[in-house]
């Protein structure tokens, strides 16, 4: 299968590489969208599905794969924090309670065309950190390209995630079991 990530997200790559994908990357360049009158599982969805079908127009025989993650709150979104003030409100916001991590993949091949879709849902809970602490968190993790402005995949004593209810994978921005299983129904070209 040829695989094109429509993605820059290096922690995708990481998510595709270890599962053994041989892929390459094309990041889309699409705004990402969060109109009001849609639901976090219908913008991640929206968004990733611009992401592939961009790219796939210029691989046609390819299956573009686009992807879209979202932290949600109280049911509203968390994008990716536009500065570091920014990511301090957010994480304290997410601080010693439960949210929610929205990751849609869409996968395109334009001949002959096929699509299709997935959206995850997993519950993460945060440890209750002060100030100084949340402070020193992002500085550590470099929270600006990440929604929610956390590293799900930092695995020190420091992190912030308690627990993950659902598919860890997910949460760091590609649930890769439901993606496998989204792949092997693909029909071949």
């Amino acid at each position: 299968m040829n695989l094109v990530l429509a993605s820059a997200s290096p922690r995708r790559r990481q998510l595709l590489s270890e599962f053994g994908y041989c892929f390459r990357v094309e990041p889309a360049d699409v705004d990402e969208i969060m109109p009001p009158d849609l639901n976090v599982a219908e913008i991640t969805l929206f968004n990733a599905q611009q992401k592939a079908l961009h790219i796939s127009k210029k691989n046609p025989s390819e299956i573009v794969v686009g992807v879209d993650t979202l932290v949600a709150l109280d049911g509203a979104s968390l994008g990716k924090p536009a500065d570091m003030e920014a990511a301090f409100e957010m994480i304290s916001r997410l601080n010693g309670r439960i949210h929610e991590v929205y990751t849609a993949v869409w996968a395109e091949r334009a001949t002959p065309a096929t699509s299709r879709a997935l959206v995850e849902i997993s519950r993460v809970k945060f440890r209750t950190l002060d100030d100084a602490g949340l402070r020193r968190y992002l500085a550590r993790i470099n929270p600006l390209d990440k929604a929610g402005a956390y590293a799900a995949q930092d695995d020190s004593d420091e992190s912030i995630v308690e627990s993950i209810e659902g598919s860890r994978t997910n949460v760091i921005g590609l649930p890769m079991e439901a993606f496998e299983r989204m792949l092997r129904e693909f029909p071949k070209a």
